[in-house]
């Protein structure tokens, strides 16, 4: 008997927990209601922007005293530095990006999201043409906002499937409590991904990375949509990694027939083998390339989308074209929903994909 999961209310919330996330750090509503069409504009641009980015403190919300002041609501992450030598403080000493930490004698000022070294307390960041810094920058170790979501997505996938495992072991084999929610997804990404695109013969040693980097991607652009504003696989760093780790495997998985298809295709006249060989060689470094850009270019332009729509709620700030603005926004905000899930499938699909043709075994005597 299967059950019916109601989601207009999980969509509800999920869309309000995102219009929420608007206003969570930076500058607050009652700006964007009060000023010029440019400034608005010109204000909304910046959020987006600073939105995208990662951050040194962990930030909820921030919102404008009486007096004019703005108060940010969060707490601080640890700054890990190596400049001559290790310095290590909390991200509380820049005071959201506004002041010159001093540390052991040194001088650091946080500048579009980057740490930089400065000559005094009151030390300023030096730009060249191109409005670039020109000081020194140390080693950055530090845990940022999105490290941090990286080791709870770490936590929460440990212990969800630590309690799926015991539930087996204590009900005869049978799900229980998360297990139930569990099982007909870990079973998908079995007899759907993994199966068709390896094979039986080698899918299992495969299917821990496969289950491990479907839900990591799906709950990081979850994550994505609430108001922490933590946005992952938006920074392109990660999705680097995560291709990168696909393309290590797929290269020590590739049999010898998979290396004879890129270096010396069989059936193929030798002086056209000369020219592939090249090509294909290349190809082995698109495939994880558009792994890599796929991810980060659809997670990111979503993001921007969905902003963007929110803050023409506030540009128009009227009746009809606030309402519209909300009704796309909502609408939007549903299909990110689907984008989340979409985009992790995606990621695993490619990446069982190639390692089935890694260690494909072909019968050339058969063509």
């Amino acid at each position: 008997m299967q059950r019916k999961i109601a989601l207009k209310p999980i969509t509800l919330l999920l869309f309000l927990l995102t219009f929420m996330s608007y206003g969570q750090e930076g500058h607050s509503e009652e700006n964007l209601l009060e000023g010029s069409k440019s400034d608005k504009e010109t204000e909304m641009k910046e959020y987006i922007l600073h939105h995208l980015k990662d951050s040194y403190d962990f930030g909820l919300y921030s919102y404008d005293t009486e007096e004019g002041e703005t108060k940010h609501v969060g707490f601080p992450l640890p700054v890990i530095l190596w400049d001559n030598g290790l310095k290590v403080f909390m991200s509380s000493k820049f005071h959201h990006g506004e002041e010159v930490a001093a540390v052991d004698g040194s001088y650091y000022k946080v500048f579009h999201s980057k740490i930089y070294k400065v000559d005094g307390p009151n030390g300023t960041i030096h730009l060249d043409e191109h409005g670039h810094a020109t000081n020194a920058k140390p080693l950055d170790f530090s845990i940022t906002k999105n490290v941090t979501l990286i080791f709870m997505v770490f936590v929460i996938l440990f212990f969800m499937f630590k309690q799926m495992a015991q539930s087996y072991k204590k009900n005869n084999n049978l799900p229980m409590g998360i297990g139930r929610i569990l099982e007909p997804i870990v079973l998908y990404v079995r007899d759907e991904i993994a199966i068709p695109n390896i094979g039986e013969k080698h899918y299992k040693k495969y299917m821990s990375y496969l289950l491990t980097v479907f839900f990591f991607v799906w709950i990081v652009n979850l994550f994505g949509l609430t108001p922490i504003g933590m946005n992952v696989t938006n920074n392109i760093a990660v999705t680097l990694c995560l291709a990168l780790i696909t393309y290590i495997i797929t290269t020590f998985s590739g049999n010898k027939n998979y290396w004879a298809h890129i270096f010396w295709m069989p059936g193929v006249p030798w002086p056209m083998k000369i020219i592939l060989a090249p090509i294909e060689l290349l190809g082995t470094f698109i495939k994880p390339f558009a792994l890599m850009i796929r991810l980060y270019a659809n997670i990111t332009a979503g993001h921007i989308v969905l902003m963007s729509i929110i803050g023409m709620m506030f540009i128009f700030n009227n009746w009809i074209g606030s309402s519209l603005s909300f009704v796309l926004a909502f609408v939007l905000a549903i299909l990110e929903l689907l984008v989340a899930v979409l985009q992790a499938y995606i990621f695993t699909v490619l990446s069982a994909l190639y390692f089935g043709m890694a260690v494909e075994e072909h019968h050339d005597e058969a063509h």
